[in-house]
């Protein structure tokens, strides 16, 4: 099939969405399938065969994208529904796969072509509203409510990134047409460089240190202050490290270090290249998920449990819906808590959890597997794509 694909986010960054959208696409191409690609004017090319990126016009205002909802999304959604049309104008496609709230553009998309739309949900966009506190009108709140019902109903075939997202979809559309596909694919090597590993132990913390880890956004709901706060709590040998978030970000983090009197106690490397994460996660003695708001499981989850090293995640349902107590160790959201389980991971007990964590992924994901979901989720949508073959040909 050739793809008409939707997503507004900027592509490639190395971060949640773009990077789920960016094996999607691996997996389409494995398959034998070509993607168009709409997306921001952001980001770097990736070289996938049978790729192709058109990227929207960049408004002079706009000098990039931010997590999440914001006014700039808005204003890029605007040009990037222009572009799209203009796509589904001048090219022949057999599916539209839409991305997060491309799914509004799906649907439109859908209606005007009568083309088959799949819906990418990787999350709900009413939980996105109230994760980054981006408003507090009921009236925004209720659109993007009815949108989301209206595209998980108007869509061919659905993915959906979790149990909870799954749970939510089947509320509101029938289950036959969801098909879960957890984010599990990464860029991990598949031999560990050791010797690099040892030079980034001696890099990021003192020599002799126990290092914890954490890699990820810094957005308010990933929990930073109670790592913090649980960092405080632990003993001078550990040695906190944090990769990830922007240059505002990193300095709000730091002051909020210096305010607790932890300057020495931390490093933070900001955001590094998405090839170097896996040598940083085998260098940690724990790695840390403080996430404290969502239901969404994080996209670092998987790589933390193929890493070998172990996990410290809060007890709360966006981790325990594919975490248990075998595979990671689960805190409850509180300092004293969470340090306690830091402590725990860092000796016995973690390296046996870790050793079942890495066996666990070993059995549940592979690329195969993912391909295998992806197709499956190409096939709800064929019946849908036979009848639109036959009704183009009936026209003809």
């Amino acid at each position: 099939m050739t793809i008409l694909m939707i997503a507004p986010e900027p592509f490639f960054e190395p971060r949640g969405t773009p990077f789920s959208e960016f094996f999607r696409i691996q997996a389409l191409s494995a398959l034998g399938h070509r993607v168009d690609l709409v997306t921001y004017p952001f980001g770097s090319d990736k070289d996938v065969p049978g790729l192709r990126i058109f990227r929207c016009p960049r408004p002079f205002w706009i000098k990039g994208v931010k997590t999440g909802p914001s006014a700039s999304k808005l204003a890029l959604d605007f040009f990037l529904f222009f572009k799209v049309l203009g796509r589904l104008r001048s090219g022949s496609y057999d599916l539209i796969h839409s991305h997060e709230e491309g799914n509004i553009m799906g649907v439109v998309c859908q209606k005007l072509s009568g083309i088959p739309h799949l819906y990418d949900m990787h999350s709900s966009l009413v939980q996105q509203m109230t994760n980054f506190q981006f408003t507090r009108s009921r009236l925004v709140v209720r659109f993007f409510r009815a949108i989301e019902r209206i595209s998980l109903r108007n869509a061919a075939s659905v993915i959906v990134i979790c149990r909870a997202l799954l749970d939510y979809a089947s509320g509101i559309t029938s289950a036959d047409k969801l098909t879960l596909i957890e984010n599990f694919m990464d860029d991990r090597p598949a031999v560990a460089d050791e010797a690099r590993i040892d030079l980034l132990r001696s890099e990021i913390a003192p020599r002799g240190k126990k290092i914890v880890l954490y890699a990820g956004t810094l957005e308010a709901y990933q929990g930073i202050p109670l790592l913090l706060d649980s960092l405080r709590l632990l003993e001078d040998e550990f040695h906190l490290v944090l990769i990830g978030g922007t240059p505002p970000q990193v300095e709000s983090v730091r002051l909020q270090l210096r305010s607790r009197g932890l300057d020495q106690r931390a490093s933070l490397l900001g955001r590094r290249p998405a090839d170097e994460i896996p040598g940083f996660l085998q260098a940690a003695d724990v790695l840390v998920s403080p996430r404290t708001l969502g239901s969404n499981i994080p996209l670092k989850i998987y790589s933390c449990l193929a890493s070998g090293v172990p996990l410290v995640a809060t007890d709360l349902p966006t981790h325990t819906q594919t975490l248990s107590a075998d595979i990671a160790v689960l805190a409850a959201p509180l300092p004293e808590a969470f340090a306690a389980g830091i402590r725990a991971a860092s000796g016995l007990r973690g390296r046996r959890i870790a050793s079942r964590a890495r066996e666990f992924f070993r059995r549940n994901y592979s690329p195969k597997r993912y391909q295998e979901l992806v197709a499956a989720a190409l096939a709800k949508a064929l019946p849908a794509s036979t009848a639109a073959f036959d009704k183009k040909k009936t026209i003809c």
